[in-house]
């Protein structure tokens, strides 16, 4: 009798731990079904638009001669001709007066501020590359639906003609808000792209220094937090940017290979202040703190230049790397969350 209990509870448990393990590895495929759908691109089985004989169109032709008139007529210069390679529709490539080009009314308002600062960046990169959408607007002007900036850009460099795309399909400029869907770069796509790009100028460039290459690599604390992205994607680098565009410069003595070597100095000693800091924000929680800006209360408190002052225009930065990272350090082992003023972690949270 006691040999068949045994044996029924023996069934019994082997069956539990078969049914937990069944669900376990369900929930596993799940996870793993869920993750790699998300990420899967899905290939069209079967091609479509132009082939290349297709595409080619003449500027004479009559799809565009309306276009070439309006363009010639303005004191542009029509370029070239093409069938646009998924509908088939034609599109013009053109000069055109600046003075000539609006962007259409319903358009975003114009950001002095990006305008300035992406007139500076083709400056620096010497060419206008990226030309303007544009079509024949019901005012009888040319329109630009999805280059208000470049347009507001060309101004302040003064340029006299500006490349266009034009399509005779004026209802595009209703439609272009949809096109404009590209992801836009956040802080983690950006300093992996500058960290990627400054370790393939070492590579071919390897006699060259950082501030060789500053307008190419945008902002020098980007070279540090992409290092750190290199090695963990999850990293709140946006806690740590603020700090770091206060002292971090791009380095004029050192060749790139070594002043890339030392970044990866400083982002191992940021990976550590961060281990603390995540310590702090733990024990912060514990004490019932309920907060998003835990980490950037935290950071600020950690942060040995939280309250210098820099001067306009100086560029001289108010502290070593090294010694920042050193004082922070410091800083963030010996946090004392029973020191923590709720009204102070509330102000951090408006700033933010």
């Amino acid at each position: 009798m006691a040999s068949k209990k045994a044996t029924a509870k023996k069934a019994t448990t082997k069956k539990a731990a078969t049914k937990k393990k069944s669900k376990k590895k369900a929930a596993k495929k799940k996870t793993t079904r869920k993750v790699s759908a998300r990420k899967k691109i899905t290939v069209a089985k079967e091609r479509r638009g132009l082939t290349q004989g297709e595409v080619a169109l003449p500027i004479d032709d009559k799809a565009v001669a309306g276009l070439v008139e309006k363009v010639r007529a303005v004191g542009g210069t029509a370029i070239g001709a093409y069938r646009e390679p998924l509908s088939g529709k034609p599109a013009l490539i053109a000069t055109l007066p600046r003075d000539k080009v609006q962007p259409t009314p319903f358009q975003r308002d114009l950001s002095p501020t990006h305008t300035k600062r992406l007139a500076q960046k083709i400056e620096e990169s010497g060419s206008f590359l990226d030309p303007l959408i544009v079509v024949w607007g019901k005012d009888e002007r040319f329109w630009t639906p999805n280059g208000r900036h470049r347009l507001a850009a060309a101004k302040v460099l003064g340029l006299r003609q500006i490349t266009c795309l034009i399509s005779p399909d004026d209802a595009l400029a209703y439609r272009i808000l949809a096109l404009n869907t590209e992801k836009a770069h956040n802080l983690k796509d950006k300093s992996l792209e500058v960290i990627r790009m400054a370790r393939s100028l070492a590579s071919d460039k390897p006699r060259s220094k950082e501030v060789d290459w500053a307008s190419h690599l945008e902002d020098p604390e980007l070279l540090t937090l992409g290092v750190i992205y290199e090695r963990q994607g999850r990293f709140s680098g946006s806690a740590y940017q603020s700090l770091l565009r206060k002292v971090d410069r791009f380095n004029s003595t050192k060749t790139l290979p070594k002043s890339l070597s030392e970044r990866e100095g400083w982002a191992s000693r940021l990976e550590a202040i961060d281990v603390d800091v995540k310590k702090a924000v733990d024990a912060l929680k514990k004490k019932g703190f309920q907060s998003p800006y835990l980490k950037t209360y935290v950071v600020a408190r950690v942060n040995p230049v939280r309250f210098v002052k820099t001067k306009k225009g100086d560029d001289t930065p108010p502290m070593a790397m090294g010694a920042l990272l050193t004082k922070m350090a410091a800083n963030a082992k010996k946090f004392d969350a029973d020191k923590v003023n709720p009204r102070e972690l509330n102000l951090v949270a408006a700033a933010a």
